[in-house]
């Protein structure tokens, strides 16, 4: 199984021999058994993007962007990413000989990185890239003038850029049931957030729900506010994946997230840090920071009152703790792991 069981709901026209899958999407949906009885959700899951082949949601965007590249006869992927979406791209473009080039952000987890690389990418870091909105507009455009070039692509995990590997984000909506109240989506651009509220467009009235850190206020903010515009910021966050200075696909986002009938939420990075902890000591599931982010605006909205408590609410967990080791690291700071002889075991 793989998001193509959907290719009839994708606009790209991609023959069968041309359509790339590394056995991305079906992801698991887990109900919570600690965190959300603790809030008063008997109805909280998590879906568990994090399970996808290179470890984040964005595999969902590789397989149908890059096999749109094969189809139309493209040999160079020119792409930006935070982490998630370079590894992706690298992955597919890896299986399908497509050569790939990707302008990194300066911040980008080293574990991102080596990702990247493992799989054959050329990867550059840009200073100011990610946390300035001049600097990351401008690297969009460099990049964008490089891809007219004969046999190159821009591939961006946007809609305002990607539109059609955008689409394979959507199948995150086709795989929940009918039964779905609010599904919880963490937001740096905005592109995962309006795809899964465009996949529910006509399917049921489940409300999508646009949470972001306090310190890249450029959607969640504005929503909550009754504002129709997102905004450019100077992004403070230390959320890797989502620092994205620019507005970028949050128009649309405002627009959708406010016509099904969710919010805006903001959550500081403590909070983010919290939950991600409370992920892996209270459920056993292993979240990067940016996975954290939709459980830390749940549990805010839930203090609240703004969840029907029976309702089925769903958060994505969007990526793997593998990809942010600095952040496991200082969440076992206080571990201790000794060495001892066989007679002092656990003694």
């Amino acid at each position: 199984m793989s998001i193509w069981k959907y290719a009839d709901y994708y606009t790209a026209a991609v023959s069968e021999d041309n359509r790339i899958s590394l056995g991305e999407g079906q992801t698991a949906l887990v109900r919570s058994r600690s965190i959300g009885p603790s809030a008063g959700l008997d109805n909280l899951y998590f879906k568990l993007e994090s399970g996808n082949p290179t470890g984040s949601y964005k595999d969902r965007f590789a397989a149908v962007a890059i096999s749109d590249m094969l189809e139309r006869g493209t040999h160079t992927c020119l792409a930006t990413s935070s982490g998630n979406t370079g590894a992706a791209l690298a992955a597919y473009c890896a299986a399908a000989k497509i050569r790939c080039r990707i302008a990194v952000v300066e911040t980008a987890p080293l574990a991102k990185l080596q990702q990247m690389l493992a799989y054959g990418a050329e990867i550059e870091r840009v200073r100011g890239f990610g946390l300035d909105a001049a600097i990351t507009q401008k690297v969009i455009e460099a990049l964008h003038e490089k891809a007219e070039q004969p046999g190159h692509a821009l591939q961006v995990s946007a809609f305002h850029w990607s539109p059609v590997g955008m689409q394979g984000v959507q199948s995150i909506a086709y795989e929940l049931d009918s039964e779905t109240g609010h599904v919880f989506c963490p937001a740096g651009g905005g592109g995962l957030t309006l795809a899964v509220a465009r996949g529910f467009a006509g399917k049921n009235s489940a409300a999508v729900h646009c949470v972001q850190p306090e310190g890249n206020d450029t959607i969640a903010g504005p929503l909550r506010s009754g504002s129709d515009q997102a905004r450019d910021v100077e992004c403070s966050t230390k959320i890797s994946g989502l620092q994205v200075a620019n507005v970028i696909d949050g128009h649309e986002v405002i627009a959708t997230c406010r016509a099904s009938g969710g919010n805006g939420h903001l959550v500081s990075d403590a909070e983010i840090y919290h939950a991600q902890e409370r992920l892996a000591r209270e459920e056993g599931i292993f979240s990067e920071p940016a996975g954290a982010v939709a459980l830390a605006g749940i549990l805010r909205a839930a203090d609240a009152g703004e969840i029907s408590p029976e309702k089925k609410t769903v958060a994505l967990i969007t990526g793997s703790g593998f990809k942010d080791a600095a952040s496991v690291e200082s969440m076992t700071a206080n571990a201790d792991c000794r060495l001892v002889d066989l007679e002092e075991l656990f003694r």
